[in-house]
């Protein structure tokens, strides 16, 4: 097998790793396994390329990711749940105590749970602060 073959698959087997496990980690050894797989078209000595896959991981995990895990997030809050959610201003329709309630909200009926051991009444305007798959967390305004 050629060089550039193995840091192509190397790189393609990162990809897919990233794409199982999103943890923006495999992506930078993709980056520097594909760099390195264009690299060894032109050199043989599989020692030097093998020094340049891991300094090019090592560089791209230190300025690339944190670069795309911010990214990452900005587009979460963009466009995400918590965009549409957090920090709307709602109405409770069922008490709502740390372990139960409801609010509405968009016309829609949402299981909501206090931050603290208080209970907010029926018909009281609150706040939500928080969203955690089907239950929002609310706070009195």
């Amino acid at each position: 097998m050629v060089l550039w073959e193995i840091f192509a698959i190397v790189g393609l087997i990162s990809v897919i790793l990233e794409m199982v496990v999103p943890s923006m980690f495999f992506l930078n050894l993709a980056f520097a396994g594909f760099i390195t797989a264009l690299l060894a078209i032109f050199m043989e000595n599989w020692i030097y390329l093998t020094i340049i896959f891991v300094i090019l991981s090592i560089i791209s995990i230190l300025f690339l990711r944190p670069i795309l895990l911010k990214r990452r997030e900005n587009k979460d809050q963009e466009t995400g749940m918590q965009g549409k959610y957090i920090g709307k201003i709602v109405k409770v329709i069922e008490p709502v105590t740390k372990y139960s309630g409801a609010i509405t909200i968009y016309d829609e009926r949402w299981e909501a749970r206090t931050v603290n051991d208080e209970t907010i009444p029926s018909g009281t305007e609150v706040k939500i602060v928080k969203y955690d798959s089907l239950v929002l967390t609310v706070e009195k305004i």
